[in-house]
């Protein structure tokens, strides 16, 4: 195996699946999206540790680095991002031995990391995956992290314009797959990145449902 990765003295898991994950996100990401799931890994890490959970350290790692495959050309398929992630990772985590019982909890972690007041409610597990994700992706959380672990990870994993990198992702699936956003935050990225976006809107699917009230 490799010399394991450290930051603040933690050390990423070492297993050969670990290292078939990094090889996965590293051959169909950009750069800036692979940077993005590993500090995903980190930061639900710290938050882990900082809040004392017992938790498989190999299925968050292995849902974190996978959990955004759903927007990738190889990975994106009909459904929800998070749906075509979980289920793309289920897949190449059996092929490579991994139990179906932990397959079943990293499927959930990923397709339910951007279900917030669901995700953080589930198993430890699937909660560090969506926090984590968060820290990343709007800061939530960041004040249970030492500062100095954060700025370590963003050394070792610079952001690389991440922002625009992860809005422009999201924007090509609102683009090809709009019927995915409705009663979604992806809708919001669509009405802002994608010219002539059109979706139902919730409350016309509501008043057009087949009933008289």
């Amino acid at each position: 195996m490799e010399t394991p990765i450290l930051i603040g003295g933690i050390s990423a898991p070492n297993s050969a699946l670990a290292h078939k994950a990094a090889y996965v996100v590293q051959s169909v990401h950009s750069p800036a999206m692979r940077n993005h799931v590993h500090r995903t890994w980190w930061f639900a890490e710290f938050l882990g540790r900082k809040r004392g959970l017992k938790y498989d350290r190999e299925a968050v790692y292995l849902a974190s680095l996978l959990h955004d495959l759903g927007l990738t050309h190889d990975y994106a398929a009909e459904h929800r991002f998070e749906v075509d992630g979980a289920d793309a990772a289920s897949r190449i985590l059996l092929a490579n031995g991994y139990s179906d019982a932990k397959t079943r909890l990293v499927w959930d972690a990923i397709a339910l990391h951007s279900s917030a007041g669901i995700a953080d409610r589930k198993e430890p597990e699937v909660a560090l995956v969506h926090m984590g994700a968060h820290v990343d992706v709007m800061g939530l959380w960041m004040d249970e992290i030492t500062p100095s672990l954060i700025d370590d990870t963003l050394a070792l994993y610079p952001r690389l314009g991440f922002k625009a990198a992860f809005q422009s992702a999201l924007a090509e699936v609102a683009r090809k797959k709009p019927h995915t956003a409705v009663g979604t935050g992806l809708a919001d990225i669509g009405h802002r990145h994608v010219h002539g976006f059109e979706i139902p809107d919730v409350c016309d699917l509501l008043d057009h449902a087949p009933f008289e009230s």
